[in-house]
């Protein structure tokens, strides 16, 4: 696999990860570095080990992932937007401190929701021949600079928008399962 093709496919492979980052960087009321490194390290990790999981996996399991990924990908993003956007709601009428999706278990759906595609093509390499370890560390490097990029943005955007943007990210979230779940059951 030559160079170019490998970073088309982890810029492909990041763009849901860049785009919840930017949903998240909308509703935190404040981003410190400890948000930023663990957004992107745990979305670069996922996006790695996914590959690697795919990979080794070949072809047994293969069938049973393709017919349900686009599922749970859409399930896990829109449990995880519908709850951004209650919280959004909630807040002006009492003082709730929104939940941090940078932490426990959020973290740990959001960053397995972002990565089930690079399972797919884990498998796909498997089935050329490709070995898996540069172009995982490819993807999984790529997807952590894409993810504090998307958070970067996503607060800059939102400082300056306040709650409507909240709302917005939360939206975000739940389309990008929606398009995840489009593509695949029509064929995008």
């Amino acid at each position: 696999m030559d160079l170019f093709t490998l970073a088309v496919i982890a810029v492909a492979l990041a763009m849901d990860a860049f785009a919840v980052a930017l949903g998240v960087g909308l509703m935190l009321p404040v981003l410190t570095g400890r948000h930023h490194f663990r957004l992107g390290f745990h979305f670069g990790l996922f996006q790695a080990l996914m590959p690697i999981i795919g990979w080794a996996a070949g072809l047994t399991v293969k069938d049973t992932i393709a017919a349900y990924d686009h599922w749970i990908a859409f399930g896990l993003l829109t449990l995880i937007g519908v709850r951004m956007i209650r919280e959004a709601l909630t807040a002006d009428d009492e003082e709730v401190e929104p939940r941090d999706p940078t932490r426990g278990m959020s973290l740990v759906i959001l960053s397995v929701a972002t990565s089930i595609d690079a399972l797919a093509v884990g498998l796909s390499l498997a089935l050329i021949g490709v070995s898996i370890w540069f172009p995982a560390f490819v993807i999984g490097i790529t997807a952590g600079g894409l993810t504090v990029i998307g958070l970067l943005l996503g607060r800059r955007i939102g400082g300056k928008f306040g709650k409507p943007v909240e709302i917005g990210g939360g939206v975000l979230l739940c389309l990008i399962g929606a398009k995840i779940l489009y593509e695949h059951l029509f064929g995008w």
